[in-house]
């Protein structure tokens, strides 16, 4: 197995340069150069495995054995989901009115960004051990991805990581996970901005390849494709606790309600789809809502990023639609670098009839305002005692809109984070926050970052502290 960029311009690269790399050089993201197809045997061998026998079936697709053996691989992945509590990992709740609730958030920092993030974590540990390398990973948060980020890493010797955060756009809970954290190799910055603006110097620095290079810098974020692969497995795991179908029948298709904020777990689910998995993918967002507009309209237009109650989905410039439009397109690297041209350089695009009709065939969308988010949490809660994240919510409002509407079909709504992290919406839709003893600890820690000003050069701040963290690990 080997990997190309969505633009073309690098092909044959191996997992392991694809695992420490962000953006392509060609500004592109990387993606398999083929996606295995399953047959319906090996769909029904999988039906009974567990999630983390799951995981690792899938990523012993992406990853030859030669890069990592299969017993490295099941003890990396073993080692990863260790400090998940509850023992199926991913749970399905199953309540009133057939809405099925997977679990994704039993992880350390109560959202599923732990599930991806502590494997790409152990992948990362296990090549630069065996290599011993240094690597500074950079991630831009929303929300969830940066906690999860440093929780994968915090303490490995071998890896600094610096965590860009839109201070003020995060509940306390999400922010206080990130700055709470006292490892050495761990550094955060709480940025004057919103998440797409802290985007931008991240930007640069990779564009800057030599700077990138010099200083082996790569991000976790879901450009990163260790990431969207190891999410592929949780469709899987979706599909087969919620499909009807007996064994030895004809797999029958399943809905998968998946939120969506910078695209990369829809991803995973459109390449489930694609490797022969009879799924229906609806991509729900909040009012930010470039990723309906293009599903719905075929219009990728930028406008004003909105703060919304689901704030890890406050997101206008979501990266992962670049890998959506190149499978639409069958890998048409030529095509896709055009049109990423173009929306670089105007923020808007109209995407081809051909192409939006192969992208309306893969998922449909919704856009929930805030107001349709509180409606559903307070209507779980007196349907089923059950409380939803708002990220969750945005899934089971296309779920309740549907019921209604006497839409019903097979649908597994994915919940990405836990109703704890975001207590102040809970208060808004008249409830009152269930909080476990970790989250309540957090509120009695001290903090650590460093504020960023619109004033400030947010790029020349970061090579500082890059250049910084080099020079005292080439003393030591």
């Amino acid at each position: 197995m080997k990997y190309s960029s969505t633009r073309g311009g690098v092909s044959g690269v191996g997992f392991e340069e694809v695992l420490f790399s962000g953006f392509a050089p060609d500004g592109g993201l990387y993606m398999p150069e083929q996606i295995p197809r399953l047959d319906v045997p090996i769909l029904r061998a999988w039906s009974s495995l567990s999630y983390k026998e799951l995981v690792e079936e899938v990523c012993a697709l992406f990853i030859p054995s030669q890069v990592i053996p299969r017993n490295d691989l099941h003890d990396l992945i073993d080692k990863a989901l260790q400090r998940f509590r509850h023992k199926d990992i991913l749970p399905v709740s199953r309540l009133k009115n057939e809405l099925n609730v997977l679990e994704m958030w039993h992880g350390a920092t109560h959202a599923f960004k732990d599930l991806a993030m502590s494997c790409v974590g152990q992948f990362l540990n296990y090549f630069l051990t065996k290599n011993k390398r240094h690597v500074n990973i950079i991630v831009g948060t929303s929300g969830d991805t940066g906690s999860a980020a440093i929780e994968s890493v915090r303490g490995i010797a071998n890896i600094d990581i610096i965590v860009l955060l839109p201070h003020g756009r995060c509940t306390k809970v999400q922010e206080r996970q990130m700055t709470t954290v006292i490892e050495d190799n761990v550094h955060v910055f709480a940025v004057d901005g919103t998440s797409d603006d802290l985007d931008v110097p991240i930007k640069k620095l990779f564009a800057d390849t030599d700077f990138a290079k010099k200083h082996n810098l790569m991000s976790t974020n879901s450009v990163n494709w260790g990431r969207v692969m190891v999410q592929i497995a949780h469709f899987f795991y979706g599909y087969f606790r919620c499909t009807p179908t007996p064994a030895g029948e004809t797999l029958l298709p399943v809905e998968i309600v998946v939120p969506t904020g910078g695209a990369g777990n829809i991803t995973a689910g459109y390449i489930a789809q694609k490797m022969g998995l009879p799924i229906q993918l609806v991509s729900a967002v909040n009012k930010n809502d470039i990723i309906h507009r293009a599903i719905q309209h075929g219009d990728l237009s930028l406008s004003n990023t909105e703060m919304t109650l689901a704030s890890a989905m406050d997101i206008q410039e979501p990266y992962n639609m670049e890998r959506i439009l190149w499978l639409a397109s069958d890998g048409d690297s030529r095509k896709i670098n055009q049109m990423m041209e173009e929306f670089n350089d105007k923020k808007r695009l109209r995407i081809s009839p051909d192409l939006h009709r192969k992208l309306l065939a893969a998922m449909t969308s919704c856009s929930v305002t805030d107001d349709e988010i509180l409606r559903t949490i307070r209507r779980c809660w007196e349907d089923n005692g059950y409380q939803l994240c708002p990220h969750s919510a945005v899934a089971v409002s296309y779920h309740y809109q549907q019921m209604d509407n006497n839409h019903n079909k097979p649908r597994c709504c994915l919940a990405p984070a836990s109703a704890a992290k975001f207590q102040e919406v809970i208060l808004q839709a008249n409830l009152t926050p269930e909080i476990p003893d970790e989250i309540q600890a957090l509120m009695e820690k001290d903090c650590r970052s460093t504020l960023l000003t619109k004033e400030d050069d947010w790029e020349q701040i970061l090579r500082d502290k890059i250049e910084a963290i080099d020079s005292s690990c080439s003393k030591n």
